[in-house]
């Protein structure tokens, strides 16, 4: 079972799974170190990553994620700024604060190694670290997989749930699409509800509705960037952010969005405005992964200027329909574009926001499974092919398709009464058995499909 509070996470972006996830996973290595009392022994580090993290990790930045975890700093918390001055002083001294304690040396061009050809078994999404002493004697070694939305886990935990701990377990538990409607049936709770006091039975009621105020906060704010900042997207590419322009095209031509007939111009904007931000490094929260974080934010904006009567506890509802439906697919597919391709990342944010805003519109528990599984139908097969390993092309443009898809499932979804033909339990066993089925270099490698084919146009 997973929290909302799991699901929802702040980070930089522009990947959770090849920026947040390894940030994390450097920053469990040198905690280990200084909880082993080997941190004042290490000389020298030795970093690989492997698979997708090698193919595409200059461009996700994950080379400055190791870095900026291995000096002690949380993606939760590191500001952009901060980020870029620590990153700097690395690269000009060839040394770091391990931990922020102990100076050692660390050249990132040497000591941090991509090995793209080569994949550990658990996951594509793999990293090495190697720590030795002044003798050159290796004195500790770790292994980490980055599996999705910013979630790490390290070579024991690979491949096994984290055993039950009942003081965690939750007041209603489900692992399934069906066991979550007949729990909530059972109970007499939309789905909102049941996941609500979930959530409350280890946290106060005020401290879930903050918590919940806080996670459309930060979202706000990031599409709050996006409208404003201009000029290009870091990169070889040079994509120039087309947020702000729209934004004051729109401004001009339907001054008052909540009477505009152009509705969907509004959520295209939404949606790229957070993703525009993401690839530049910015701020986000994963929704389920920071590749579509743009899709939740944008559905929730659209709910709250174009539906009457919407308002904060709407809000809140919207994101605890959405954290019960992402945290099925986590649990029983997967959200990294690593592994089953990008109907992993704006696929489930797509069936995530759907289910979440039939949900707000007044939809039965039957009616959201619809809209969720709808929402992930038309999705199916969708790669993963950023091109030059960067979160830019086509990943920003297909968060606005995620939006509009959502918005499309909801409304589809409550024309009808719940029942139909697919469930959303088969919809995710399908999303995940076309993910294994799907060719590596469509996977997050930059090897296939857009990622190799614009450059020969």
């Amino acid at each position: 079972m997973l929290s909302s509070f799991e699901l929802f996470k702040v980070g930089l972006g522009p990947s959770s799974s090849h920026t947040t996830g390894p940030m994390k996973a450097a920053l469990r290595f040198a905690q280990y170190l200084v909880g082993q009392m080997r941190g004042p022994l290490v000389a020298r580090l030795d970093v690989r990553l492997y698979g997708s993290l090698a193919l595409t990790g200059a461009g996700h930045h994950t080379d400055r994620a190791i870095v900026l975890g291995l000096c002690g700093l949380k993606p939760e918390t590191l500001e952009p700024k901060e980020a870029d001055l620590c990153i700097e002083k690395v690269n000009t001294s060839k040394t770091l604060m391990l931990n922020g304690k102990t100076n050692i040396h660390f050249d990132p061009k040497v000591d941090l190694r991509f090995e793209g050809q080569v994949s550990l078994p658990f996951h594509t999404n793999g990293l090495r670290f190697n720590a030795f002493d002044d003798a050159g004697d290796l004195i500790a070694s770790r292994i980490y997989y980055s599996v999705g939305g910013g979630f790490v886990v390290d070579e024991d935990e690979a491949g096994r749930n984290a055993p039950d701990d009942p003081a965690t377990a939750p007041l209603h538990g489900f692992t399934s699409a069906r066991e979550l409607l007949e729990q909530a049936g059972a109970a007499g709770l939309s789905i909102a509800e049941l996941m609500m006091e979930n959530e409350c039975a280890h946290r106060e009621k005020a401290e879930v509705l903050a918590g919940l105020d806080e996670i459309w906060g930060h979202m706000r704010t990031c599409m709050e960037h996006g409208l404003a900042r201009e000029g290009l997207l870091p990169g070889k590419l040079r994509v120039r952010r087309r947020a702000p322009d729209l934004y004051a095209k729109l401004n001009v031509r339907d001054p008052k969005p909540a009477q505009s007939c152009e509705r969907s111009d509004w959520v295209n904007l939404w949606a790229m405005a957070v993703n525009e931000e993401n690839a530049s490094g910015g701020r986000v929260v994963t929704a389920p992964t920071n590749g579509a974080a743009g899709v939740l934010p944008a559905v929730i904006k659209y709910y709250l200027t174009f539906v009457e009567g919407a308002d904060a506890a709407g809000v809140r509802r919207f994101l605890l329909t959405a954290a019960a439906i992402g945290g099925l697919y986590k649990r029983n597919a997967s959200i990294s574009g690593a592994e089953v391709g990008c109907q992993g990342e704006v696929g489930v944010a797509c069936s995530m926001a759907a289910g979440a805003l039939a949900a707000v519109l007044g939809g039965s528990n039957a009616q959201i499974e619809n809209a969720a599984e709808i929402g992930m139908e038309h999705n199916l097969g969708m790669t993963c092919d950023p091109v030059g390993g960067l979160v830019q092309i086509p990943c920003i443009e297909r968060n606005a398709f995620g939006a509009a898809m959502a918005i499309q499932a909801a409304r589809l979804a409550l024309l009808g009464d719940g029942r139909h033909a697919i469930s959303l339990d088969e919809v995710i066993k399908t999303m995940f058995e076309t993910g294994r089925d799907m060719s590596t270099k469509y996977k997050e490698t930059s090897q296939g499909g857009l990622a190799v084919n614009i450059v020969e146009c």
